[in-house]
């Protein structure tokens, strides 16, 4: 189906049935075929990404064909990444995807028109037969056999499965000494997860390798930049089809005519993908030997490709500011879709608005202060501080409260089985030995001033200010747990949370006591206040049943949940819990719930969605897997000046490519300040490489297009200063003008937008670049 819904496939993107080749009306997945089942030639454990691949997938063909019917056949919806609740939300509320909790029974082939007829028990427990134009598999990952081989040869210890055997403190360590692992080899997982593992085990080899920094380095010889003054404009236009997704809806043909009868255009070429590697090189050639010293590329968004073209013209010999990214695909073709003509002519506009515009611009390079500033002291903060400073870099944690750990302090074992204190401990005691890292307890910030390579930070801890110096940020404040508001969580000692449940563990409590004990999840989470998952109850949980259970094999142990989230290995942790004979019991929402104290007992009134019947359970303990949750309007998301999302945790700068990095240049995230994860996922991304690769280097070079105030007309009236969010505009004290500090700058515009007396310019768009754009449409 990926490759069907694709471009560069075999129907060029159009949503047809293969073979056929007929417009389809109904389309199944079908989840979980080949992962969690026991059978021969499946596997035991989840795949990771069906899920959300086939959400994905019936979103996509929905946007390809308004009135498909989809459906989706699920056993559990494992929506458990950030922000993907949401994402299964909009499929099932606002497109209508139908999802259908139920395991497909039977699957037969109709003579004549080459649909299949599914059958499968619904909800209400009737047999039902419907047909299908297509069925999608959602096939699980596995190990191929040459990777066990290579494990085999390496001589690393591999699972059951083939996986290499890692801790939950080494995520990317194996068996062996210097051999890391990361990716889907690691284990089935996603994009996100893939590239925070390979910057952890980049970050691991970066300690090993940390005193031969710089004894190897080669410096890449760029071609010297041509001096373009003097000569007239010679403008190259390069028009990308994008397979079919531009095509499909803008005429290209008429668009690359028209670019030649532009002033100054002396080469025009039509692409079907420019970003691909031989067009790339292609177009390096073309400028070279066409002369050209305009370049305009009509394609897709600046915001992934614009280096990409930028880096071309910059091996070309030009200045990488005399490109010009023209989007004719987010502001044509997909938003003009029924409208060829219009979609056409809104291109042809575009294209000549770029090739009026277009002057080279300087990078001012600044020198890198290789010193770190880490804002949190539990366990991604710590574990960051200590890869960083075995790599050398003077490290600054600052942590608010009086003591270091965090939430991690609170907890008992991973699901592994690992006692968390016990490592915890020892990785403060290791970092109190390390010489590079300095700490600050009962600390608050006061000021950030700075940008990539030289921030400046003042706290105050324990009444004393303090300036910082440092060239990169990473933010690891951690979150909170929700507090229940119901469910007599405060008003009985008999209802807790699964937090408090850990601590308790901690102090060796005895649960003698406790013979019929219930978990009830998705207490705060997954509903409108906080419509996400967080990730590490459903496997907390079991977790914990499973340690009570062995105190006593007599306990009643109950676990009510809407979907079992066990991702990945955890499936044999849920496996090992039904064996022992821990009930799991399906509830849809907390809507039909009540709680109430009935004597000595917590009595739980709830509807059994499988049995289709209200159920009363009294228990003598109630422990609520409570969200974790992040600080709304958070106060170091101002000071740093970096975003938060719709859920409060910090937002990365992509989602699935640049999870660590913040927009900003130089600031980074990593642990529960990111969003819900395990201890595990915590220490792989604090592991992250992606700090050192800016304190690793020397210099750094600055944005060109920045903002400059022309003093003559400057009237000191200060919106700029006030309206700026980066904090750049300051008062000349000499001048008594508004001048811009350019390390600052992110180029936004809003200053030049709110000068009264037209002052300030931006490099890159100054008044008579943006009106010769005009006029050349007008």
């Amino acid at each position: 189906m990926e490759r069907i819904l694709s471009e560069s496939g075999p129907y060029e993107g159009h949503l047809v049935r293969p073979l056929y080749k007929k417009t389809p009306k109904k389309i199944a997945w079908l989840n979980c075929i080949g992962s969690r089942d026991e059978h021969l030639g499946a596997n035991g454990y989840y795949s990771g990404v069906c899920c959300t691949n086939s959400i994905k997938g019936a979103i996509l063909a929905k946007d390809h064909i308004k009135t498909l019917d989809t459906a989706i056949f699920y056993i559990d919806i494992r929506t458990y990444n950030k922000d993907i609740e949401r994402y299964y939300n909009y499929a099932k509320n606002d497109l209508e995807v139908r999802f259908i909790k139920s395991k497909i029974t039977s699957i037969e082939p109709i003579n004549g028109n080459g649909n299949h007829l599914l059958s499968y028990i619904d909800a209400s427990g009737k047999r039902i037969q419907e047909e299908f134009d297509i069925i999608v598999l959602s096939v699980g990952l596995i190990i191929p056999e040459k990777s066990k081989l290579l494990a085999r040869n390496l001589g690393i210890s591999i699972d059951d499965y083939g996986f290499p055997l890692t801790t939950s403190f080494e995520p990317v360590e194996t068996s062996r000494h210097g051999v890391y692992v990361c990716g889907a080899f690691h284990s089935p997982k996603t994009i996100p997860s893939f590239i925070i593992d390979a910057s952890a085990a980049s970050g691991m080899i970066g300690s090993l390798l940390s005193e031969s920094r710089w004894s190897k380095t080669k410096t890449i010889e760029l071609i010297p930049e041509r001096d373009i003054r003097g000569e007239p404009p010679r403008i190259g236009v390069f028009v990308c089809c994008c397979g079919t997704n531009i095509a499909a809806y803008v005429n290209v043909a008429a668009v690359v005519e028209h670019a030649k009868t532009l002033p100054y255009v002396v080469f025009v070429q039509q692409n079907l993908f420019s970003c691909s590697q031989d067009t790339q090189d292609e177009m390096t050639q073309i400028i070279k030997d066409q002369k050209l010293n305009r370049i305009v590329v009509a394609a897709c968004t600046p915001k992934t490709h614009e280096p990409l073209f930028q880096n071309t013209v910059v091996k070309a010999g030009l200045n990488k500011y005399l490109f010009e990214m023209v989007n004719i695909r987010n502001h044509c073709s997909w938003v003009h879709q029924s409208d060829i003509n219009h979609a056409t002519t809104k291109a042809k506009n575009l294209v000549e608005m770029g090739a009026a515009k277009a002057k080279p611009l300087m990078e001012p390079e600044m020198t890198v202060n290789q010193q770190v500033l880490i804002v949190g002291g539990g366990i991604a903060g710590l574990e960051a501080a200590k890869n960083l400073s075995r790599q050398g870099f003077i490290t600054f944690v600052i942590e608010k409260t009086s003591r270091l750990g965090g939430q991690t302090k609170k907890l008992y074992k991973t699901w592994k089985g690992e006692f968390i204190n016990d490592y915890l401990n020892g990785l403060m005691d290791d970092i109190n030995d390390e010489p590079l890292v300095l700490f600050w307890l009962n600390a608050e910030i006061l000021e950030v001033e700075g940008s990539i390579g030289n921030f400046k930070t003042t706290i105050c801890s324990n009444g004393r200010k303090q300036i910082l110096n440092h060239g990169v940020v990473i933010i690891a404040s951690g979150a909170s747990q929700y507090i229940p508001q119901k469910h007599l969580y405060g008003q009985s000692n008999q209802v807790m949370t699964s937090l408090e449940l850990e601590q308790e563990f901690n102090k060796n409590t005895s649960f003698e006591a406790y013979k019929t004990i219930a978990f009830l999840q998705c207490v705060g989470s997954r509903n409108e206040k906080h419509p996400y998952c967080s990730k590490v109850c459903c496997t907390q949980s079991i977790k914990n049943a499973i340690l009570l259970k062995h105190m006593d094999p007599k306990k009643q142990i109950y676990i009510l949940y809407r979907d079992i989230r066990t991702y990945g290995m955890r499936k044999n942790l849920y496996q090992s819990a039904r064996d022992m004979g821990i009930h799991f019991i399906r509830y849809n929402n907390d809507k039909n719930l009540n709680v109430s104290q009935n004597n000595a007992f917590v009595k739980l009134e709830f509807t059994d969605i499988v049995f289709r019947r209200k159920m009363i359970i009294k228990v003598d303990l109630l422990v609520l897997a409570s969200a974790i949750t992040a600080t709304p309007k958070n106060p170091l998301a101002k000071l740093f000046k970096v975003s938060q999302n719709t859920d409060h945790f910090f937002a990365e700068a992509h989602i699935k490519l640049r999870p660590n990095d913040f927009a900003t240049k130089g600031m980074f995230l990593c642990g529960l300040a990111h969003g819900p994860k395990t201890v595990g996922e915590s220490i792989a991304q604090a592991a992250s490489a992606r700090a050192a690769t800016v304190l690793s280097q020397k210099s750094v070079l600055l944005q060109g297009t920045v903002a400059y105030v022309n003093p003559v007309f400057c009237s000191k009236c200060g919106i700029c200063i006030s309206i700026c969010p980066y904090y750049a505009p300051v008062f000349n004290l000499k001048s008594e003008k508004a001048q811009i500090q350019e390390t600052l700058c992110k180029g936004c515009g809003l200053c030049v937008a709110s000068c009264r007396s037209g002052a300030i310019n931006l490099n890159g768009f100054e008044i008579w670049e943006i009106m010769n754009m005009l006029k050349s449409i007008i």
